[in-house]
């Protein structure tokens, strides 16, 4: 029986997907996430968020939060979602950081932005930011943490959600010839360091990760 790691514990409905399947599934975090007690500034109307994290730190650290006033721009379908579920006005959603941050840099060259970020987040953003003279804050509102763990043995499959999961994962394992299933494209750039053996999910979702695993392995099987 062919057998999948996940890098991320799945709920009860989606572990049944691999039940109904017939595939293996063994599943773990391999990051945990912390937010950080900071004062976020209320003096900035536009705020970049790269992850949902970001937004749950915003929303936890947030005095006094007048949404209606805010402007967001972000990364990811996740990170949209959880910003119109908050009624959190989207001015621009990007698939990347470098792409947000070459619209900030074509579209609002004159205005000022609070970055709410991990202690773990990549350098496009910044770098792009900074080499264009955007007049930004950085406040660091959560960190990630990883959760180390050793297997014996080879899985046919890993499923991959975030760059961070990936380092995680190495720590103390290889990918050997397994198969990768990556959420997003920033994820698979992570792991093309590693290894060729890439699929990546039509839509970032857990769901849309899990469905490529099993429609590959019930194809090859």
């Amino acid at each position: 029986m062919k057998t999948v790691l996940s890098t991320k514990i799945l709920t009860p409905s989606q572990k049944e997907l691999f039940l109904n399947s017939g595939i293996g599934l063994v599943h773990y975090d391999a990051i945990s996430i912390e937010f950080t007690k900071v004062d976020i500034p209320q003096d900035y109307k536009n705020y970049i968020f790269t992850s949902k994290n970001s937004v749950k730190a915003f929303l936890n650290y947030a005095p006094n939060k007048k949404i209606a006033n805010y402007k967001a721009f972000c990364v990811g379908e996740k990170t949209s979602a959880l910003l119109r579920k908050n009624a959190i006005k989207i001015e621009k959603a990007a698939e990347n950081a470098s792409d947000l941050a070459n619209f900030i840099v074509k579209n609002y060259k004159n205005q000022e932005f609070l970055f709410l970020s991990g202690n773990l987040r990549r350098d496009e953003l910044p770098t792009i930011l900074l080499k264009n003279n955007i007049r930004y804050k950085e406040v660091e509102a959560y960190r990630t943490y990883f959760n180390t763990r050793g297997f014996d043995r080879t899985f046919d499959g890993i499923l991959f959600f975030s760059p961070s999961g990936i380092k995680s994962y190495l720590e103390e394992n290889s990918i050997s010839n397994s198969f990768t299933f990556c959420i997003g494209n920033t994820t698979a750039n992570e792991v093309k360091k590693h290894t060729n053996n890439i699929i990546i999910a039509n839509k970032p979702t857990v769901e849309n990760v899990l469905v490529k695993a099993i429609n590959y392995f019930k194809k090859n099987d």
